[in-house]
């Protein structure tokens, strides 16, 4: 037990040190500074090249959304998910090692080219992503959460990071098991989750890009918009659960744009008493 009341210190000390840090040095590797950047220039591309002419440059909820995004990739971490995280992982590590497994690693991609291991971490990392977005709109349970995503009524950029902490635990705690079985680790994906960040970002943005015949191939803004479209086809759980590809929705058949209309209305039925601000939306799936 006190190996774990360690881990739990040393995390939070560790973080608070790391965000510090974020704050006060500037480097390639500063993740708060590149979500600032990639933030400002999806942001000045909505600006320059509206989809939605009419809708404000600062949209509803624009600043709600501005929180989140901070809120869920910095301020959690702070609060207490880094040593929760932590904690699982060491816990798990034990529970193997009482059956006699001391390396999970079952598939070794080191020895391929750099640029091969990162396409292939990307395009399966997505692929699980993909399978775990479809069980966030499929679990009745898990659906309450995923709603405040869905809340959004106006489609922006920042729009991208509105969702409930507990999706973080969900993906990440799914995502685990199979990327730590072809030996990759947390550092390995800063560039791949920054690629994320920018596909992410550009998929919820006032833009009306397809990419042509790349829209087979990735995700984009139109797509993404009859994502949180309110008015889906008869009996499904939803449509293009693509984060940063579109390949998965189209093998699978559940790709879904039946027109590129820009004012589509967003949602979910009785979004009229789904709450607004951010306190309540986080208690909202408890209560529920």
């Amino acid at each position: 037990m006190e190996k774990y009341w360690k881990i739990i210190l040393d995390s939070y000390s560790g973080y608070y040190y790391y965000l510090k840090n974020e704050l006060l040095q500037l480097d390639w590797h500063n993740y708060f500074y590149w979500l600032l950047g990639i933030s400002l220039l999806v942001w000045a591309l909505e600006i320059l090249f509206p989809w939605r002419k009419d809708q404000a440059i600062v949209r509803k909820d624009f600043f709600l959304d501005g929180f989140y995004m901070f809120f869920n990739f910095f301020i959690l971490s702070l609060i207490g998910y880094s040593a929760i995280s932590n904690v699982g992982v060491q816990l798990f590590n034990d529970l193997l090692g009482l059956v006699g497994i001391k390396n999970l690693v079952a598939i070794r991609v080191h020895s391929l080219p750099v640029w091969l291991q990162y396409i292939i971490m990307f395009v399966l990392a997505d692929f699980i992503q993909w399978n775990v977005h479809r069980l966030l709109h499929k679990s009745k349970w898990l659906w309450e959460f995923h709603k405040v995503h869905h809340s959004v009524e106006e489609m922006g950029f920042a729009a991208h990071l509105r969702f409930h902490w507990m999706e973080t635990i969900v993906y990440k705690s799914i995502q685990y098991i199979p990327l730590a079985m072809i030996g990759f680790g947390i550092q390995d994906f800063f560039i791949i989750h920054i690629i994320a960040v920018i596909i992410g970002h550009l998929n919820h943005a006032n833009l009306g890009w397809t990419y042509g015949p790349l829209k087979y191939v990735f995700n984009n803004p139109v797509m993404h918009l009859w994502h949180h479209a309110k008015n889906l086809p008869a009996g499904s759980n939803g449509v293009n659960f693509g984060l940063s590809l579109s390949l998965w929705d189209y093998l699978y058949k559940t790709a879904y744009v039946p027109s590129e209309n820009p004012y589509e209305k967003l949602g979910f039925d009785q979004m009229d008493k789904f709450p607004k601000d951010f306190i309540h939306q986080e208690f909202y799936p408890w209560r529920k």
